[in-house]
């Protein structure tokens, strides 16, 4: 077996200045595979020793042609040929600085740009620069805990308000006063408190006592406080008005005879404390109307208004201002004396995140045009 082989690699045509270059290879390769075989380049000519029968003439043969293109490509036989009608560059080598004579310094291509690299350099150059928009800020989200009573107005007046104040934007929660309250008292994220009764927002001030406040619970700034709405309170009945009543002694007849289902809000809620007023100046027995199954009740406001809207009581005790956004009957409006004053605080809470946002929305409240609205649909504007 030979100890080596030869392989002559013809000179490529383009390439003047290169001799003819013989390749030298060892005998014994350490092929492990054969599929090299179909990858054997054309461009090799030359002679094998028998001895590559040992490892397959074909796997020989490739493995000699991926050699062979690191020679080629290490002596400059692999560069490919230049476009017709162009002069080759001259190859730069290696070799050109240490040629230099002393104290000359070796050419550089970067220093004698050619003149289609120096056209795209001053194109760039002349290229005005890219304009970068910076996104717009989002809007303060104010969250406003509200009296579902105030669901109407308060929407109509959070409209007006982002027109003149883009910057904020308002989020309500309506439900009953005692359920906002609680949710507060739990940690619920919230910046402006508005309660349909003082009670709810007394056991969130601080500044109210231990008689109205026994937890001492203190979550309203009491610097921002104010009575905003006055609102009473109405026995309203479905269109057909099956019982017949017309005032609150017809009302109390009926719940004394049994004769009568009656729409309420629950205990805890404003208007059903309003409605147990009611009762007590009658002298009306609460326990004895449930064992009567005269009653049925709403957790909130809106609940009662519907059940009287859809016929599914023969009366109920709503506020005057759901009445009439509904377009309910009112056969009787609560004095003073029955009821008590309905009373609307409102507050910022001193948790807020965004203080001067929820004063900025309390001073809307007491606007003319916020007035307006709340007027509209029967509330008395204190503002104090």
């Amino acid at each position: 077996m030979s100890a080596e082989q030869s392989i002559a690699l013809a000179r490529p045509d383009h390439q003047t200045d290169l001799p003819d270059l013989q390749v030298t290879l060892p005998a014994q390769l350490p092929l492990s595979s054969g599929h090299l075989c179909e990858k054997a380049s054309p461009v090799i000519s030359g002679k094998f020793s028998p001895s590559l029968r040992t490892f397959g003439r074909l796997c020989r043969k490739a493995a000699l042609s991926l050699l062979a293109g690191l020679a080629l490509v290490t002596s400059g036989y692999g560069d490919p040929a230049p476009a017709a009608g162009s002069s080759a560059a001259p190859r730069a080598s290696s070799s050109t600085a240490s040629n230099s004579a002393p104290g000359t310094a070796a050419p550089s291509t970067a220093s004698n740009p050619t003149p289609g690299a120096a056209a795209g350099s001053a194109a760039q150059k002349t290229q005005s620069p890219q304009k970068t928009t910076t996104p717009a800020e989002e809007p303060v989200r104010l969250v406003v805990f509200a009296a579902a009573s105030l669901t109407e107005t308060l929407n109509s007046i959070g409209d007006s308000f982002q027109k003149e104040n883009p910057a904020i934007k308002v989020v309500y929660s309506f439900d009953s006063s005692g359920t906002l309250k609680t949710q507060i008292a739990e940690g619920a994220v919230c910046d402006v408190f508005i309660s349909a009764a003082p009670k709810q927002m007394d056991q969130l001030d601080i500044t109210s006592g231990t008689q109205k406040n026994p937890q001492s619970l203190d979550y309203v700034d009491s610097t921002t406080r104010f009575n905003m709405l006055e609102n009473k309170v109405a026995l309203v009945v479905p269109k057909n008005n099956r019982k017949n009543i017309q005032s609150f002694d017809d009302l109390i007849s009926a719940l004394k005879g049994h004769a009568i289902l009656l729409g309420i809000g629950n205990s805890d809620v404003p208007v059903g404390q309003y409605t147990l007023k009611i009762f007590d100046y009658y002298h009306l027995d609460v326990n004895d109307l449930y064992a009567g199954r005269t009653l049925t009740l709403g957790s909130n406001v809106k609940e009662v208004t519907s059940q009287v809207s859809e016929g599914v009581v023969d009366a109920g005790i709503v506020y005057a201002t759901d009445a009439r956004s509904a377009g309910l009957t009112v056969v009787a409006t609560a004095t003073p004396e029955m009821a008590g004053q309905v009373i609307y605080p409102a507050a910022a809470l001193k948790g807020s995140k965004h203080p001067q946002e929820a004063r900025r929305f309390l001073a809307y409240l007491k606007t003319p045009e916020a007035g307006r609205i709340f007027e509209s649909v029967g509330f008395t504007v204190i503002g104090d």
